[in-house]
């Protein structure tokens, strides 16, 4: 066989490959020790980013197999993450839960100017349009990620232009500031009593939520059979039909309006949404809007038979092909860059941590909804359940169902902090 792999069908079969090993790893008890360290969702970029690096996989054939799971893979992902929202389920949890998960999005949003802000005035660069390597661009991915998940994150790569070499970077980031982060979450959790004591916070609620959300798992779980799953596909795919349908009537006026605009007046305030004339971006949008809708639905109900686990894989595929693209011996060389990057990255946390324990403080909220609001932004659905289930087993849905409201509003908030960054480059 020839190197690097041409074909297509080979070289997904071997991402799936990959993906399958990893994630029967993880269910070993042999294993359990690695991944306390190395979360799984790093492998299923990295792995496939070595094989990339080593010459194993043609780049050509990378960017196919990108193209389509991020045009059909990614929107289907959304839509099925969405569709899990209930929002009364989430009203439900009271104003503090909210609160704090407000809390979480919000300083994320502007925590990334402000630290831009103070990196960029000890390296003036780093506040300059440099197209595809502009550092707000890579740092509007990141914003995708904490605030919504990995699907936000790679939807803001196709928005705003990441090259591939800032956005593996970026991947690095997110992933080591966020997973100290959540060591800290983790040891909170177990002194809880003591935080809700200097906190001044009744966490009584937390009992009576933990033992409604018991009886709600005992009632409604169920195993999928064959139409449960062509369902599941159906509603999906069928969205992603719908969204590919209103972006292709919708963004080529935008952008021609923008445009338009722009050339009579290139320093028109239009230019900070640029991106709304992008195809894709309106894809992304309708896809999430789509799986909001469908969860005031009767279609709500294929998460039981489990609508958010096809989410979950569609996306772990997209994550692998975005692997195909990272070069690993080319960001060792951009060291000059990455270090400034990973200081943006630990300044936008503290500036997060500061905000939530100071309107934590202010409410008197309980720790739980604390790290949780926190964990459902920062972390999403992969890790949110787990900082919540470290409080008690019963208690992972929480964090699930302020995850998945992160997914919905993930792509939105993220734009948001897009364009309060790129209004500092000059």
């Amino acid at each position: 066989m020839a190197f690097p792999i041409e074909n297509d069908a080979i070289n997904l079969g071997i991402l799936l490959v990959v993906l399958a090993v990893i994630f029967k790893t993880l269910t070993l008890k042999s294993f359990a020790k690695f991944y306390r360290y190395v979360p799984a969702l790093l492998l299923c970029y990295f792995i496939p980013a070595i094989l990339n690096s080593i010459g194993l996989i043609s780049h050509e054939s990378g960017d196919r197999l990108y193209y389509v799971a991020s045009r059909f893979l990614l929107p289907a992902s959304l839509v099925l993450l969405c569709i899990n929202i209930d929002l009364k389920g989430v009203l439900k949890l009271g104003p503090k839960a909210l609160i704090m998960f407000a809390t979480s999005t919000v300083s994320i949003i502007i925590g990334a100017p402000i630290a831009l802000w103070l990196i960029g005035q000890l390296e003036p660069t780093l506040l300059t349009d440099q197209g595809a390597e502009s550092i707000w661009r890579g740092l509007a991915t990141i914003a995708g990620s904490w605030i919504g998940g990995g699907a936000n994150q790679t939807a803001m790569k196709e928005i705003y232009g990441a090259s591939d070499t800032l956005f593996s970077a970026m991947i690095v980031v997110d992933v080591v500031v966020a997973n100290i982060w959540m060591a800290f979450l983790l040891y909170g959790a177990g002194i809880s009593d003591k935080l809700d004591t200097r906190l001044k916070a009744d966490n009584t609620a937390i009992g009576d939520l933990k033992h409604r959300i018991e009886k709600q798992q005992l009632a409604n779980a169920r195993i999928p059979n064959f139409t449960d799953i062509m369902m599941i596909l159906g509603v999906g795919f069928g969205m992603v039909a719908i969204a590919h349908a209103l972006s292709d009537s919708i963004a080529p006026s935008i952008k021609a309006s923008i445009t338009s605009v722009l050339e009579s007046d290139p320093e028109s305030g239009w230019r900070l949404f640029t991106s709304f004339g992008s195809a894709f971006f309106w894809l992304v949008v309708f896809a999430t809007i789509g799986g909001v809708v469908l969860s005031f639905t009767k279609f709500r109900k294929l998460e039981d038979a489990g609508a958010s686990k096809f989410g979950s894989a569609f996306l772990y595929v997209l994550v692998a092909t975005i692997g195909l693209h990272m070069d690993i011996g080319q960001l060792i060389r951009e060291w000059e860059v990455f270090k400034y990057i990973i200081s943006i990255g630990f300044i936008w946390i503290i500036i997060h941590i500061a905000i939530l324990l100071l309107v934590g403080k202010l409410i008197k909220a309980p720790f739980f909804f604390i790290a949780v609001g926190s964990q459902a932004n920062i972390g999403g659905a992969a890790s949110a359940p787990i900082v919540a289930s470290a409080f008690s087993p019963a208690l992972a849905p929480v964090g699930v169902l302020l995850a998945v409201l992160g997914y919905a509003v993930g792509t939105f908030g993220a734009i948001a902090c897009a364009i309060l960054m790129q209004s500092l480059v000059m």
